[in-house]
């Protein structure tokens, strides 16, 4: 592909250098701020090159796919003369960006809230993955050697970075609350500290022969009560009840009444209430996981599998982050065995047996093209190509595919197949999957692939609108 070439298309496509306000490159997206919107003739762009899709968004997001993104990037951003990640601002580019957050500020309840579950757990994600890998690694060692590291400083310094993203979990997670909220963050951070059991937390301390009792509940508290929840409320009501602080505290004395204030009358709150309500949503959400994956069984891993794929190609899929992060901690109870994601893990494999199907069946080249570009990387798990420019625009082979996934689903849930971390899918998802369990896995993957084929096959390929969508 000459890069050239296509960034100078793209260009065209876009309405000029001076339509064209920001650059940026995520693992298959190349994201484009535009000024004006009707000077952009996205037909143009989705006959370049190499473009496997167009998603228009507060950016406008070109599918290129991974490793094509970044050397399209680097070309583009050449000629806009707009280096990565900025912005060309102006009066109107202002002005559009106002009216973006004020956009941004009355979009639905959902997706509003989803936004905000994304944006305090996806920084997470790095230190929860390999912190999860760590802890699976471990497991497999102790097993394999009989704990004949045991007392290796070496050894423990390492599993002693595993043990401290979840021991600690509840701080990030109440910083990124507050951060989100509009807070300080470092009140949310201890806010959440309140949720992490030390023994030599002074609340568990021994007095007089005896711990503290609290009025609420007559028992000693329990900060691991309400989990990650319970912290992540913590985080929002620090952020909430700071903002209502500064409103009335005179500035002479804020710097340090508030923050004062925030903490006592919050720290209050947090272990009289909000630990309760974090513990009672928290059984709820295992309680539902619970109902799903084992009073449904199979039919439970069907459904939960066929319909990711849908909630993926909205961004609802981020919803799910903090079950993953929950069903993934050691103290939990599921031991740090996360029994959901590998049921998830298999939209991604009827997605690829969908696509092999087209590439073989279809005659239009243009789809083939874009099948092969996207097959490889499928199969290692980041599915956006072949869903954003094969599946999903077509329609019928997004359903078979969805349907496909939702027999390997059903077989993750038979054969009770879990993972240690998360962060990888597809054929990577033997490394995280728990040791013993990778033929399973592969199995249930294979499935997955082989449904999808024929499904679509049988029931997904219809050339009159291939030839629509791609031209003929």
């Amino acid at each position: 592909m000459d890069v050239d070439a296509v960034s100078r298309q793209l260009l065209d496509g876009l309405g000029g250098r001076g339509n064209v306000l920001s650059n940026e490159a995520c693992m298959t997206r190349l994201r484009v701020g535009v000024r004006d919107m009707s000077l952009v003739d996205l037909e143009a762009i989705g006959r370049v090159e190499g473009v496997m899709g167009v998603v228009e968004a507060d950016t406008l997001q070109i599918v290129f796919g991974p490793g094509r993104v970044n050397r399209v990037l680097e070309a583009f951003s050449g000629l806009t003369g707009i280096a990565r990640g900025s912005e060309r601002m102006d009066a109107s580019s202002l002005a559009r960006q106002n009216k973006a957050q004020g956009k941004a500020r009355h979009t639905g309840p959902v997706q509003a809230f989803l936004k905000r579950v994304a944006n305090m757990f996806v920084p997470l994600l790095p230190g929860i993955i390999a912190a999860g890998l760590i802890n699976g690694l471990a497991n497999v060692v102790d097993h394999a050697c009989g704990g004949a590291l045991g007392g290796q400083w070496w050894y423990e310094g390492v599993r002693t970075m595993g043990w401290a993203l979840f021991a600690y979990l509840p701080i990030f997670a109440g910083y990124n609350a507050a951060r989100e909220f509009g807070g300080s963050p470092i009140l949310g951070g201890i806010a959440g500290a309140v949720c992490v059991a030390n023994p030599s937390m002074p609340l568990l301390g021994t007095y007089g022969g005896a711990q503290a009792i609290l009025p609420m509940t007559g028992a000693v508290y329990n900060p691991a009560m309400g989990g990650l929840v319970a912290a992540l409320l913590a985080g929002a009501l620090s952020a909430g009840l700071e903002r209502q602080v500064r409103k009335v505290m005179p500035s002479v004395i804020d710097t340090f009444a508030t923050p004062l204030i925030v903490l006592v009358v919050g720290g209050i709150a947090i272990i009289a209430v909000l630990q309760p309500l974090g513990a009672t949503l928290t059984q709820g959400v295992y309680a539902a996981m619970s109902f799903v994956y084992e009073r449904l069984g199979v039919l439970g891993g069907f459904v939960l599998s066929a319909g990711f794929l849908p909630l993926v190609s909205v961004g609802m899929h981020q919803a799910l982050t903090p079950i993953h992060v929950m069903l993934n901690d050691p103290s939990g109870p599921t031991g740090g065995i996360n029994y959901l994601l590998p049921v998830l893990m298999m939209s991604g494999g009827g997605q690829v047996g969908a696509g092999i199907a087209l590439f073989l069946k279809t005659g239009n080249e243009r789809l083939r093209g874009y099948v092969r570009d996207s097959i490889a990387v499928g199969l290692l798990g980041v599915g956006e190509p072949l869903m954003y420019a094969v599946t999903l625009p077509l329609g019928r082979p997004f359903v078979t595919a969805c349907l496909g996934a939702g027999v390997g689903g059903a077989l993750a849930t038979l054969f009770h197949i879990g993972t240690v971390s998360q962060g990888v899918s597809g054929l990577f998802g033997l490394l995280i999957v728990q040791p013993g369990q990778q033929l399973a896995y592969l199995v249930a993957m294979v499935a997955a692939y082989a449904s999808g084929f024929a499904l679509t096959w049988l029931f997904g390929v219809d050339e009159d609108r291939i030839d629509e969508v791609y031209g003929t």
